[in-house]
């Protein structure tokens, strides 16, 4: 069964082929990252513009590559919702105009769903029930996967996600957007101890995550040596901020791992590439014991491939939209 797959939910636009949920015929991603670099940050009327630019050679482009035609798709899948509303909006009208046209069956996809799905790219074997750490520009959320299509949140962020935090901190520090992945880059050459930062917590929510006190403490610890004319070793900041935040996902991670006695641990997301928070977690599942399952690299940012594993599970749960379907800027993933 080949799904075709549509994902628009930011900042890139993408397109992908994929076989019976597991096997990548093509995948094709126009980005937009060094436009928006110019800004700091997505911004999203322009996202939205792009979009409307290069959907329709992008999903042609991923027919190609994949060798087949729409005779060959058995549905089209699309990401509806969480995102920027207007940037959603355009991959779900092109994929519904795209299914009243050919009459294939249209299946709307859960964006954070799509990037746990990431991992039965990568990991074949992987099957539910498991433990999800989901963390991106967005999002941070410890879920359940019960089945492939039935998850649970056990915890999530308060209020900033990971991705955003270490962003805006990178930021702060004058690197370029996106700001996380030179953050980490530059992190490998520092000492993760030299600055002592929080590590908040969430009073009788021992899941749940709250990142805006550390992302405020080392935008404070920056402003304040900056105005007292001190000059900080940036590799050292790095280091110490992109520990403090590892160490909060990990520990709830784990803590939730143990009290739910859940053997199997997964990580999807943007944030999964960061490299700290891989070998952390790498290291902790072999003390105990644990399997632990990542995507590959290339898998942790927005991409279609990932949409079109999970549109094929989402497809056989006779999880069906007509052409009403709209786009949501927000929804849980257990809906």
């Amino acid at each position: 069964m080949k799904i075709l797959a549509i994902e628009s939910s930011c900042d890139e636009t993408a397109a992908a082929v994929v076989e019976d949920g597991r096997k990548v015929l093509s995948s094709v991603v126009a980005s937009q990252v060094a436009e928006h670099r110019l800004y700091g940050g997505v911004v999203p009327e322009i996202a939205s513009r792009r979009h409307a630019e290069v959907i329709s050679k992008v999903v042609s482009q991923s027919l190609e590559e994949a060798n087949v035609t729409l005779n060959d798709i058995t549905a089209i899948a699309v990401t509806y919702a969480p995102g920027l509303i207007g940037a959603l909006l355009v991959g779900v009208n092109f994929a519904k105009g795209l299914s009243y046209a050919t009459g294939l069956p249209l299946v709307p996809v859960h964006h954070l769903r799509s990037h746990i799905a990431s991992n039965y790219i990568s990991n074949p074997e992987l099957k539910p029930p498991f433990l999800c750490l989901v963390v991106s520009g967005g999002h941070s959320h410890i879920v359940m996967v019960e089945d492939y299509t039935k998850m649970k949140i056990i915890g999530k962020t308060r209020d900033d996600a990971a991705g955003e935090a270490f962003d805006k901190a990178a930021r702060t520090m004058g690197m370029p957007y996106p700001g996380g992945i030179e953050l980490d880059k530059v992190a490998q050459n520092g000492d993760p101890l030299a600055f002592k930062l929080p590590r908040p917590t969430v009073h009788d929510a021992p899941y749940d995550f709250s990142f805006s006190g550390l992302k405020t403490a080392v935008i404070n610890l920056l402003h304040n040596a900056e105005q007292k004319g001190i000059e900080l070793n940036k590799a050292d900041v790095c280091a110490s901020y992109r520990y403090a935040v590892v160490d909060c996902l990990t520990t709830n991670f784990l803590k939730a791992a143990e009290d739910l006695n859940a053997k199997k641990l997964v990580i999807a997301g943007g944030v999964s590439a960061n490299s700290l928070l891989r070998s952390t977690l790498q290291d902790e599942c072999k003390k105990r014991g644990y399997e632990f399952y990542m995507p590959e690299k290339f898998l942790c940012g927005d991409n279609a491939a990932m949409v079109g594993s999970q549109g094929y599970y989402e497809y056989l749960s006779g999880n069906i939209a007509g052409t009403d379907l709209n786009a949501y800027a927000t929804m849980s993933i257990e809906k």
